[in-house]
């Protein structure tokens, strides 16, 4: 049903529980891809260097950071795992992602760590569910 499984991680506990329940979509669905996708923002360009390069570093390496945790979360699974680590806004990221690599699902936690946070979804689980080009499974 599902070949293309896309789960985006921010590394909030709510994450590490979307990627144990894509992995367990994985285990009954058997796709042929599973693509795991975390973003960062964007470092100012106002730091100038060297700062900027140190906060670059520092970005890419706590989001390598968190794809290893999902890693780890998601276990043993019947087809090889795919990683990302994209700079920009996350939900624009994630969209990109799922439409580039024509996920047929996205798979992502309710909450993330964002300080401001909608109601009852985060808010880039929000703009992704809006704006998906493909299902998406929101785990609380």
């Amino acid at each position: 049903m599902f070949d293309k499984i896309l789960l985006a991680v921010d590394g909030s506990d709510h994450a590490l529980h979307a990627a144990r329940k894509a992995a367990e979509l994985a285990r009954n669905m058997k796709p042929q891809e599973f693509r795991i996708v975390a973003a960062f923002d964007t470092i100012p360009m106002y730091l100038g260097e060297p700062n900027m390069q140190l906060a670059i570093d520092s970005r890419k390496t706590e989001a390598q950071e968190i794809l290893n945790a999902a890693i780890k979360e998601v276990g043993s699974i019947p087809c090889e795992i795919h990683t990302e680590l994209i700079e920009g806004n996350p939900a624009e990221a994630i969209i990109n992602v799922a439409t580039t690599r024509q996920s047929e699902i996205i798979v992502m936690g309710s909450r993330g760590l964002g300080m401001l946070a909608g109601l009852l979804l985060g808010s880039t689980s929000q703009k992704v569910v809006a704006h998906a080009p493909c299902p998406v499974l929101i785990v609380r």
